[in-house]
């Protein structure tokens, strides 16, 4: 993580202070039922609380505890130990290690795919309130980045309004499989702290309980997650490269909002570069590249070993900051987004009449012309007009064995711009609902 990339939202969820105050819950929540269990005295675990809830963990302290036995959690228990005194050790009785760091990975996950879901909302309301805005302007739709036929550019921004709300599900999805908690002992037998512990402690932190949890809890459902927030990322930078291309000097079409005093390059005052989405262009790269790490978790050696640890302390915060930072970029790229609709209908205009090629060869085919001939006519007018003939009306009312099927009139209905928008409503109402 870098701070240059980040929110502080999102930030602290990954920090030092929230970890550690995590871990004091889940291991407070668990002496509470071990409590009662009549496992442990409930006077230790009212003490627990009462000397824990308002402490403030020294982080300083527990990184030097750390460096001298090796072990983050033994130096976490031993600092709460200086906290609460001699009831500290009936705290984490029948468990281990992995109890509290698997479950406090998993709230912290699901705490960031929460922000995430709310990056995604806002994102969403940009894309509708901008597709609205544009629904019925026209626009050149490309393929292969070739002009094509015509659309509109609010059909162009429900594309991604349909695929952000996928993404939301997704996210969605990725926070229900990643919201479990293990307390389940060394190698997940529950053989010295019942599974009531268990119940108790997802209850009280709002998860669910992982069925079978081999001590870790598998990883298969952090390869999920991770991989969610990679599709998330793609997304974005789907939109992001359509912004970059519609900004091209040539086409100019749409362009990121330009401040008042932003200077584009250090060598030309003329410049005005899509640097946003540029940005998230290569902050959606990041977020990909944790989804690999993420799934080479998955294989364990047997009930447990550590070799993902190192990787989740990058890919846990880096990846949700990233991908938090990204999503909030593009919402405001997207709210402020200047739109030339009188440059659509010059692009639009400027192949004269090639984008209503199909319309005319189908038209010729209801004429009783076969496909293959129709196509060769409309085609080898087309060039002419690629080349700069002529437009394509007047070479097809020129064009004999077009004239011989099509009358003037007719060819002329052929090239209505309206024509190719007559169902924008259809696509509106399946996008955004009646």
């Amino acid at each position: 993580m870098i701070p240059r990339y980040a929110r502080e939202q999102m930030v602290s969820i990954w920090s030092p202070e929230t970890k550690f105050r995590i871990w004091f819950e889940i291991e407070a929540h668990a002496t509470d039922a071990l409590a009662e269990l009549g496992v442990v005295p409930k006077e230790a675990a009212a003490k627990v609380w009462e000397k824990g809830r308002d402490a403030q963990f020294d982080v300083a302290r527990i990184d030097e505890i750390e460096r001298e036995v090796k072990h983050d959690v033994i130096a976490f228990l031993t600092h709460l130990a200086e906290i609460v005194g001699p009831e500290a050790r009936f705290v984490h009785q029948g468990m281990t290690s992995s109890d509290v760091l698997d479950t406090c990975l998993n709230v912290q996950l699901m705490r960031a795919a929460d922000l995430l879901i709310a990056d995604t909302d806002a994102l969403l309301a940009a894309l509708k309130t901008r597709a609205f805005e544009y629904k019925m302007t026209p626009t050149i739709g490309r393929s292969h980045g070739i002009h094509a036929e015509p659309t509109t550019f609010g059909v162009k921004l429900a594309t991604y309004f349909a695929e952000f709300t996928r993404a939301r599900a997704r996210l969605v999805t990725a926070r229900d499989e990643i919201a479990t908690c293990a307390i389940s002992g060394a190698v997940g037998t529950f053989a010295n702290i019942d599974p009531k512990v268990e119940e108790h402690v997802a209850a009280k932190m709002g998860l669910s309980v992982e069925p079978v949890s081999t001590q870790a809890i598998p990883r298969d459902r952090h390869a999920a997650y991770f991989a969610a927030l990679g599709v998330v990322a793609s997304s974005l930078e789907r939109l992001a490269i359509e912004i970059r291309h519609l900004q091209r000097t040539e086409v100019l079409e749409a362009e990121e909002y330009f401040s008042p005093g932003q200077k584009g390059s250090s060598a030309m005052p003329h410049k005005r570069n899509p640097v946003l989405t540029e940005n998230v262009t290569g902050l959606a790269r990041m977020v990909r590249s944790y989804a690999m790490p993420a799934m080479e978790n998955v294989a364990l050696w047997h009930e447990r070993d550590i070799s993902h640890s190192s990787v989740e302390r990058y890919i846990g915060p880096d990846a949700t900051i990233t991908l938090d930072f990204a999503l909030a970029r593009m919402t405001g790229v997207v709210q402020k987004l200047v739109v030339y609709p009188d440059r659509m209908q010059e692009n639009l205009d400027r192949t004269r009449g090639l984008v209503h090629s199909q319309r005319v060869m189908l038209a010729l085919t209801q004429a009783g012309v076969s496909r293959e001939e129709s196509y060769r006519m409309v085609q080898r007018n087309a060039m002419r007009a690629w080349n700069g003939d002529g437009n394509l009306l007047d070479l097809l009312k020129a064009d004999p064995d077009v004239a011989k099927a099509l009358p003037a009139a007719k060819l002329e209905a052929m090239f209505d711009l309206g024509y190719h928008l007559k169902q924008v409503d259809t696509i509106f109402r399946r996008v955004f609902g009646s």
